[in-house]
């Protein structure tokens, strides 16, 4: 075996296993492993704040379906990891985060920036090690990757004590593979015993959450669908896994993200089949309305997830893809002829229960926005979007067709996550449209990594919704009968947005009118591609909108003039 540095074989499994993109910030506790990355081929971005790094490498991961990784050094660029590996834990992301740590022989003394990061990561990653002997580097590496792919996919944290990094092993590059991942697959007696559910229902649903991105199962999904005429209904985190132009498309259920057609054709189904969903409390609302008489056959990769929430008349543990291929199998040897009456009820549904978005009014309502968006936006463009009213009028409105097209941090929500997610997500698909929907204060989280993208020449489109509040926090205060502390309004506007970004070399624009939007999207649509860097377009929204939400499915409150 050649004897080669313990960091050279590090990136040697990094490059062999996919990764060709990684975000970081240099320091001097990590500084063995940038040595070895010259030159292997790893393009790195310097970011800002080690928390923009991970959830570039998040986004990343989310629009490739490979590992992302993310670098820092030794102590508070761990702990400034701990959110990005939060939100990726949360979302099952599967993301690598590397840290430096100090000399492995001075961690009882309070050496500079030695923190003990294994610890402070454990509850929110997969797995957490330190490495302290080098002949395990590149072996910890590989299960690494394993873990963040396999079953759930998730995050995983590799603390490198500086001295560890330093060592020579020996090591053969050439001879070396990634690790095997086994994927679940179903029990047949289970995939039969669904499909008599199915076949039994006279209004079976199927509920596509995020497990169905993660399988690749899009088609798979597709193809079931229209086989046995079973409509599909998508969570946050499923949306783009069916197209939403289909005639088995059932929107979306919840009581935030959710319209209106969707949660009465939901509250009809007598079954619903769920796949990779985990029963979030933004989709289901009240339990005792969710679950009302309907019968649920609940199918997730993890066991664990299985009864969490509660407990389903069918569990299956399998990878989504694998349970659809078999579900497809058995209901094609069974010639099932499907009935499209219950898919043409939704139409019904759909046609008679839609939310008006053709507001004329100035200032502009939230629901013109995403009918702008909707209609010059196609089907290839990628989204990013956060937390707050704006990703929850995203969710109403904004119509996606493409699996891995349209990201959202779904159960973590950091703020900020749009700047850096859209670099990770541009990074990926370099010649792809890349378009992060922001509110006012969230773009002020990581806004620093604006620099970024300007320096790497990183273009995408921003589109602010600005009502100069803590809008969804001011909308949950009603029920207080208060407006506290959430109003971030002063001077004219408040925070000249326009002028942060060209504080970053980049442009925007601010829209005041409705009539307006169209012409500035096709502006920072060409700017964008002219500049190679991120162009705001930030449309000014009445100040106390409110998003459509309730308890349940059957009380979500209606704050707009309803279309019909």
């Amino acid at each position: 075996m050649p004897r080669i540095p313990a960091m050279q074989a590090v990136v040697d499994v990094l490059v062999n296993e996919g990764v060709d993109t990684a975000f970081g910030c240099p320091g001097a506790a990590i500084l063995p492993l940038y040595h070895a990355m010259q030159g292997s081929g790893i393009e790195h971005l310097i970011v800002r704040h080690e928390e923009g790094a991970t959830h570039m490498a998040d986004g990343w991961a989310r629009t490739t379906g490979k590992v992302g990784v993310a670098i820092g050094t030794s102590g508070p660029a761990g702990t400034n990891m701990i959110t990005g590996l939060y939100t990726a834990q949360a979302d099952s992301i599967p993301i690598i985060c590397i840290t430096g740590q100090a000399d492995s022989r001075k961690l009882h003394t309070e050496a500079f920036q030695a923190v003990d990061i294994v610890e402070i990561a454990k509850p929110v990653t997969k797995w957490a090690v330190q490495v302290r002997e080098a002949a395990q580097l590149p072996w910890v590496f590989r299960e690494a990757f394993r873990i963040a792919r396999s079953g759930r996919p998730g995050p995983v944290l590799i603390d490198l004590p500086v001295d560890v990094q330093r060592q020579e092993i020996e090591w053969d590059s050439s001879i070396d593979s990634p690790l095997p991942v086994i994927v679940a697959t179903p029990s047949p007696a289970r995939v039969e015993r669904a499909l008599d559910l199915l076949l039994a229902a006279e209004r079976p649903l199927i509920l596509a959450g995020g497990g169905v991105v993660l399988g690749g199962a899009s088609d798979r999904l597709r193809t079931a669908a229209e086989l046995l005429g079973v409509p599909v209904g998508v969570t946050l985190m499923g949306k783009g896994t069916f197209p939403e132009d289909h005639e088995l498309f059932a929107g979306m259920a919840g009581i935030q993200t959710s319209q209106r057609w969707a949660n009465a054709a939901f509250l009809e189904a007598d079954l619903v089949l769920a796949l990779g969903a985990r029963f979030g409390d933004r989709h289901t609302g009240d339990l005792d309305v969710y679950r009302g008489s309907r019968k649920f056959i609940h199918v997730d990769i993890e066991p664990t997830q299985l009864g969490k929430v509660f407990g389903p008349d069918l569990g299956i543990v399998s990878d989504t893809g694998a349970f659809l291929e078999a579900l497809i199998e058995a209901a094609s040897k069974r010639s099932v002829k499907p009935d499209l009456g219950w898919a043409r009820r939704i139409g019904a549904l759909k046609e008679s229960l839609p939310r008006r978005e053709d507001f004329e009014d100035t200032p502009i309502k939230a629901p013109r926005v995403f009918k702008e968006i909707n209609e010059f936006y196609g089907e290839d463009a990628y989204f990013v979007t956060a937390i707050g009213l704006y990703q929850i009028w995203s969710g109403q409105f904004q119509r996606a067709h493409k699996p891995r097209h349209y990201q959202v941090c779904g159960q973590a929500g950091p703020l900020g996550w749009e700047i850096p997610a859209a670099i990770g997500v541009k990074k990926a698909k370099p010649e792809a449209e890349v378009v992060g929907v922001v509110g006012d204060y969230s773009f002020q989280f990581l806004v620093e990594e604006l620099a970024v993208a300007a320096q790497y020449d990183v273009g995408f489109v921003l589109i602010m919704l600005n009502n100069e509040y803590l809008g969804l926090i001011r909308q949950a205060e009603s029920g207080y009968e208060m407006n506290f502390e959430v109003d971030i309004h002063y001077d004219k506007n408040g925070t000249d947005n326009v002028k942060v970004m060209e504080a970053y070399g980049c442009a925007g624009t601010r829209v005041t009118e409705p009539g307006e939007i169209r012409a500035s999207l096709e502006w920072a649509r060409k700017e964008a591609e002219r500049t190679s860097r991120p162009v705001l377009v930030e449309i000014m929204i009445e100040r106390e909108g409110n998003a459509a939400m309730g308890k349940a499915l059957d009380s979500v409150v209606e704050f707009e003039p309803i279309a019909g």
